[in-house]
């Protein structure tokens, strides 16, 4: 401010000296009053290029001066570079939580307090059949039209979500979506779903699980208990008496049968991965699983006029074919339930093909091929669910407890293999495993 007064005075002093020089005193006069309204549109002219960069605010076109206006536009110009620096640190913020909303999992839509939408994820848009960009601003019930959803949003009860069906649901492919409503800020509500289809799915099984291990155990307890309320008041012959004995014999062992295989199940579910420590020749291997095939059709046939027709690959084929790694005992069991299902389900006379080879990946395929019934498509993503049969009267004549081919699957999970499915109905199936190229050697 001193510096300012003093140009002030130095341009009055100029001016009036200036005036005396020309005109005496009154000229002196004259000259002060010109140098200080000559000062004044100067000094204005600077502030108003201060104010018409403030209108702008672009920190390129700041003016360069001294003085007040200088001073001012200097300070001026560094609250404009903080604020630009808190906006872009807002905006770098506000992204990276846009970011993270948008990795998550789950779909999240934020909406205004009229319930449009004002943003949503990607995962919400292909639940919702969205796009993220044209349906903003667009009420969030014009777009989910379900009744579900409809009267869950009117009654303005948001402590619970709401199930819904998803868009992409097909009869044969179910879709369920979880939709919960939280309310924030000023009447604005966030929006978020889930995808339940997996959840009411293992749910449903559980439920499935618990009434197919009750229904297996009853059933020949229920025998069993019979027989046994017989034997106890009904005098019976000698060759009664060993029949209902045979009975009961057979039932309690069809029930050790389903115990064994849950406790199984439960073993192989509990226990580590098997490492590669473990090596197994594949001609042992497959011809422990020969001899148990042979014998159980020897066994299905033997009232029969016709016997199956079995093909293994020879010996000297298998010397080739080196070991595999893993848990014998566990492998064994799962090709022999593949191989015993395919006899099982093959009447008399068909036949059974078992191909071992090796791919130029350096895995293993391991196939049975039978000309059994077939299996309908519906029902071979199901096959390898504990208890699902496609024929239940059928299945308890073959001695089948519902459990083998979970059992095949989980072995296979374990050891890293894949199991393929592949059936017509009237032509036969066709199971097949592939083994990674690392258990292999």
């Amino acid at each position: 401010m001193l510096w300012r007064f003093v140009f002030f005075l130095s341009w009055q002093l100029v001016g009036g000296g200036l005036g005396w020089w020309r005109a005496g005193p009154w000229g002196a006069a004259i000259g002060a009053a010109v140098a200080a309204w000559a000062w004044f549109v100067w000094d204005l002219s600077r502030g108003a290029r201060v104010l018409r960069w403030l209108r702008t605010g672009d920190l390129a076109k700041a003016p360069s001066m001294r003085g007040m206006w200088g001073e001012a536009a200097d300070r001026a110009r560094r609250l404009l570079r903080q604020s630009e620096a808190k906006e872009q640190d807002s905006q770098s913020r506000l992204q990276e939580i846009l970011a993270a909303l948008q990795a998550t999992p789950n779909g999240v839509v934020l909406l205004d307090r009229e319930g449009h939408i004002e943003w949503c994820n990607q995962i919400a848009a292909s639940q919702f059949g969205i796009d993220a960009q044209r349906d903003v601003m667009q009420f969030i019930g014009n777009l989910v039209r379900d009744p579900d959803f409809s009267a869950y949003y009117a009654a303005h009860d948001f402590s619970h979500d709401v199930v819904l069906q998803g868009r992409d649901s097909k009869p044969s492919r179910p879709v369920r979506i979880s939709v919960h409503l939280h309310p924030y800020g000023d009447g604005r509500k966030l929006l978020l779903s889930r995808d339940v289809t997996a959840l009411e799915q293992a749910d449903a099984m559980r439920r499935d699980f618990v009434a197919n291990v009750s229904h297996e155990i009853r059933t020949p307890l229920t025998v069993l208990i019979g027989f046994v309320e017989t034997l106890q008041t009904l005098p019976l012959s000698a060759d009664e008496r060993g029949r209902y004995l045979g009975m009961m014999a057979q039932q309690a062992s069809r029930m050790q049968s389903v115990v064994q295989d849950l406790l199984t199940l439960s073993r192989l579910e509990g226990s580590p991965l098997p490492g590669v420590s473990e090596w197994t020749p594949v001609q042992v291997l497959m011809q422990r699983c020969e001899d148990e095939g042979r014998a159980l059709s020897a066994l299905l046939t033997q009232n029969q006029s016709r016997l199956h027709v079995l093909e293994f690959p020879p010996a000297s084929a298998l010397k080739d074919m080196g070991e595999i790694a893993g848990v014998a005992v566990e492998l064994q069991s799962a090709l022999s339930n593949i191989i015993s299902n395919a006899i099982r389900y093959t009447p008399a006379g068909g036949s059974i093909t078992v191909s071992w080879q090796r791919g130029g990946d350096g895995s293993a395929h391991f196939c049975v091929k039978d000309t059994g019934p077939g299996i309908a498509p519906e029902h071979i993503p199901r096959l390898t669910e504990r208890f699902y049969r496609v024929d239940r009267s059928r299945s308890r004549e073959t001695g089948g407890t519902g459990l083998g081919l979970a059992i095949v699957k989980h072995v296979l999970q374990r050891h890293g293999a894949q199991l393929d499915i592949a059936s017509e109905v009237g032509k036969g199936s066709v199971f097949s495993v592939t083994f990674p190229a690392n258990r292999l050697r």
